[in-house]
């Protein structure tokens, strides 16, 4: 693999270099051709034109030293970077905020050698004229200059993207940013009104630039405000709207419900930090519904919903709920016969039915209790008809367990006032249901695993049922529960239903 992404890194510096390199040609030809213009149509002053051969070598030569100065300072801002880059290792923190200056430093290394420009051209211009001469001169050369800075500060941070990108994967945008939109808003207006309209002002204004007329000067002047204005408007387009447009799209998804979105951060700006925070929301939300999903898998998806909807709270109200328990014959003796895991599988393939049942029918599985489980219809989400969902319930139950043949169970169904809430402490609570229902169906459990329909319910349960659930039941008979003074009523599955 190593072998395979090393060259194409190695392409990558390759073209960024040579990109770096048309960068500056290019900007460089853009600001001489602004003041070899300014100098042509206006014309040198006056004063000078008898030097203007030895200003013109001197000016050359200075354009070939600044190109090999420049060529070898780029390089070297560039080798900070593209030694990690190709090695394609992740860059340290001090090597990644050296890459996101690349589009300030590569400015900074073209500004200064156009202010030596600058200063050397001045000092020519007035040892051969007057200072006003001079400063004619240096006003046209620093046209030139800002119009160079301005197009290689925004077509830089373009051409270096590829590295920059890998660079915010290491130091992403924070509080101290490389750069701004506000700095890109500034410099594009300094190209498109800045630059053409200190060059009218050039023009007209003492000290004149030359004898000519300015007429010819202020459409060339004109044009290139047209020309640059474009050009920056473009790269500035790129380098905002173009994320803007993606985070858009992002935000999107996001709102249609998907939580896999992940947005490159590919900009030092407060675009980089918002392709951050849309990356920090997304994976907020993943995390949210994890954390749901887990709470609703231990506790249900009716009790996150009641929790979600009512708060965090020690509250619960009193409601009429059908209370169905299950519990497993001899667990005892099958745990002291079979391996752990062995009669872990079976209870889970046990708690399996009976979470599918009584989902099925609108209940919720309050909890499992070992080998029992404890499941409740009318809470905390109301129900139609309980005692017939949590019949039909027990029977889906008995019947896919069963089919298995694995285990032995006992059903009890109860029907009555129980409280439904949160219990526990402020610091750790759970949802439950307390009352006497849920007592009577764990006590008519035991008696359960006697009868050959493995399912009794009480009296109430049954007269609470639909007219077509009751005469799937007959009447079992009179049962003195532990813990209980008055008799229960029971009733079993008809011998059709066994």
């Amino acid at each position: 693999m190593r072998r395979t992404r090393t060259p194409r890194r190695f392409h990558t510096v390759v073209r960024t270099s040579l990109g770096f390199a048309a960068l500056g040609f290019v900007s460089s030809f853009c600001g001489a051709g602004v003041v070899f213009l300014l100098l042509v149509l206006q014309g040198v002053p006056d004063t000078v034109a008898g030097h203007g051969w030895i200003i013109a070598i001197c000016a050359g030569g200075y354009v070939l030293l600044s190109l090999l100065v420049g060529t070898a300072w780029a390089a070297f801002v560039q080798r900070r970077t593209a030694v990690w880059f190709v090695l394609g290792r992740a860059p340290t923190l001090d090597e990644a905020r050296r890459a996101l200056r690349l589009p300030v430093d590569l400015a900074i290394v073209t500004g200064t050698l156009w202010l030596g420009g600058v200063v050397l051209i001045s000092v020519l211009t007035s040892v051969f004229g007057t200072w006003l001469d001079a400063l004619g001169v240096a006003l046209a050369i620093l046209l030139g200059g800002l119009a160079t800075v301005g197009l290689t500060y925004l077509a830089a941070e373009w051409v270096a993207r590829p590295v920059m990108t890998m660079a915010l994967a290491a130091a992403p945008p924070r509080e101290t940013l490389p750069t701004t939109v506000l700095r890109r808003l500034v410099v594009t207006w300094a190209l498109a009104s800045g630059v053409p309209m200190v060059g009218v002002l050039a023009v007209v204004l003492p000290p004149d630039l030359g004898p000519s007329d300015p007429a010819s000067s202020l459409v060339v002047l004109s044009l290139i405000g047209l020309v640059l204005g474009a050009l920056a408007t473009a790269l500035l387009a790129r380098a905002v709207a173009a994320p803007l447009h993606h985070l858009r799209l992002a935000l999107d998804q996001i709102a249609k419900g998907r939580r896999d979105i992940q947005v490159g951060i590919d900009d030092s700006s407060e675009i980089g930090m918002l392709q951050t925070s849309v990356n920090d929301l997304a994976r907020g939300l993943r995390e949210q519904e994890r954390l749901r999903d887990l709470f609703g898998r231990h506790v249900g998806d009716d009790v996150v919903r009641h929790a979600l909807e009512y708060g965090a709270s020690l509250s619960g109200d009193v409601r009429d709920v059908t209370a169905l328990f299950v519990d497993v014959v001899d667990s005892t003796v099958l745990a002291a016969e079979l391996p752990p895991d062995e009669v872990v599988r079976k209870l889970n393939g046990l708690f399996a039915s009976v979470v599918d049942a009584v989902g099925t029918h609108g209940g919720l599985v309050n909890k499992f209790q070992g080998d029992a489980a404890l499941c409740i219809f009318g809470a905390p989400t109301r129900h139609a008809d309980p005692a017939t969902a949590a019949l039909r319930a027990a029977h889906a139950i008995r019947d896919a367990v069963s089919s298995d043949g694995e285990l032995d169970l006992g059903i009890g169904v109860a029907k009555g006032p129980a409280f439904a809430g949160q219990l526990g402490t402020a610091s750790r609570f759970e949802y439950t249901v307390i009352g006497d229902a849920v007592n009577e169906a764990a006590r008519l459990t035991e008696h359960a695993k006697q009868v050959p329909g493995r399912i009794l319910a009480s009296e109430a349960v049954f007269k609470a049922s639909s007219a077509s659930e009751q005469p799937r039941w007959n009447h079992h008979g009179t049962i003195h529960l532990r813990g209980r003074l008055a008799p229960t009523e029971t009733w079993e599955p008809g011998l059709s239903q066994e």
